[in-house]
């Protein structure tokens, strides 16, 4: 990005970023849809690796379900170069880390101490904000991973749960839908997928994620190529290709940075891919990490904004600062409230609750009361 995109994205989106991150850790998404980026995928998709190529930090990996809370995942761009700080909250606590090393092992705690050391989830959420020059300034949200089949500790409807959770995300219209698909399998049957275009039939928040390009077999290349081209099952927001560490990567202790230069070679010398990388469909330091903060949901933040800014004016201004007005501000609230009562049991409608009508509820009431003694066959007389 050059200085004056920087310019304009610290004075007129990260302010409004941090302000939905602090809604969100308030709790407030209870009560309120607040825009987010959610990363959704079946189970061993590579979720994780592409969070981790993001971070720049190690997440928690291996089999089975890893991610077992939603997992907000906060990262701040410092112009200071030696700078790293990592800071993760949940159930009320905050911890500072230093170390990045260390964030797997922390987050794997707070998941024990929330969802239980099984292999149970929760819809808790643990937030873990980076800061460091080589993060871009992105929030996403974590998800589990989507299973279809118990093991040994989980309840027999885990599918069920972990559906129930990322649709209480993708559903929003306020949510990007960030897929993450291996390129070795069918997308047509990619459950992730599939749970996203129910909610998003055209596409116009859902970005595609393809994984694992190195274990495509032989012959299926062009395929993979007609995917992140958009022309086999269509998305507005359309694909990228990635190629993260895989779990032998990180045996053999190959780090972030070497597996990010592996990944640039990897598209620049493919026969097939190095399309995609000189189109922009490919790597994630450059082009993913590009797309990423040039679609944060801008306008579904204004408009959240605008809408939030009317229903506060119907409720008119708040508590006065000065303590020797407060008592009359009671007062007048009080009389106010009081007024709005007696209007309510003469039929009347009141001002701000043009819906609250009593008497028809009564009669409503009344009704079904009638109906229920009739079905008793108890005489009342």
């Amino acid at each position: 990005m050059n200085d004056e995109t920087i310019q304009q994205y610290e004075e007129k989106i990260r302010p409004c970023m941090d302000t939905i991150d602090n809604l969100r850790s308030l709790g407030v998404e209870k009560d309120l849809a607040l825009p987010a980026i959610a990363v959704i995928g079946d189970q061993s998709s590579g979720k994780s690796s592409v969070l981790e190529a993001l971070s720049g930090v190690a997440l928690p990996r291996g089999s089975g379900i890893v991610t077992r809370c939603p997992l907000e995942l906060k990262m701040i761009r410092t112009k200071d170069e030696d700078k790293w700080h990592g800071r993760i909250s949940y159930n009320k606590k905050e911890k500072d880390i230093h170390d990045p090393a260390e964030v797997d092992k922390i987050i794997c705690e707070a998941q024990d101490e929330i969802a239980g050391k099984s292999v149970g989830i929760s819809d808790e959420l643990i937030s873990l904000q980076i800061t460091s020059a080589n993060v871009p300034d992105l929030t996403l949200i974590d998800l589990p991973g989507i299973a279809r089949v118990a093991v040994k500790g989980q309840p027999e409807n885990i599918g069920d749960q972990i559906k129930r959770l990322i649709r209480t995300f993708v559903t929003k219209q306020e949510t990007i839908n960030l897929v993450v698909v291996p390129c070795n399998v069918d997308i047509a049957t990619t459950e992730a997928l599939q749970m996203a275009q129910k909610e998003d039939p055209e596409g116009e928040r859902t970005l595609g994620i393809l994984t694992k390009p190195d274990l495509v077999d032989k012959g299926t290349e062009e395929t993979v190529v007609d995917i992140v081209h958009n022309e086999v099952i269509h998305l507005t927001k359309g694909y990228m290709i990635v190629r993260c560490r895989g779990q032998k990567e990180i045996i053999d202790q190959v780090t972030l940075h070497e597996a990010t230069a592996a990944e640039d070679a990897f598209f620049k010398d493919h026969p097939n891919f190095s399309k995609l990388y000189d189109e922009g469909f490919a790597t994630i330091p450059n082009e993913l990490r590009h797309f990423l903060t040039h679609n944060k949901p801008k306008e579904q933040i204004e408009t959240k904004l605008a809408e939030t800014q009317k229903e506060l004016e119907a409720y008119g201004n708040g508590p006065p600062s000065d303590p020797a007005e407060r008592l009359s501000f009671l007062i007048d609230k009080v009389t106010a409230f009081t007024h709005d009562m007696f209007n309510l049991t003469t039929g009347e409608e009141v001002k701000y609750a043009s819906d609250l009508l009593v008497f028809p509820e009564l009669r409503d009431e009344f009704a079904e009361w009638n109906d229920v003694l009739y079905r008793s066959g108890v005489s009342c007389e």
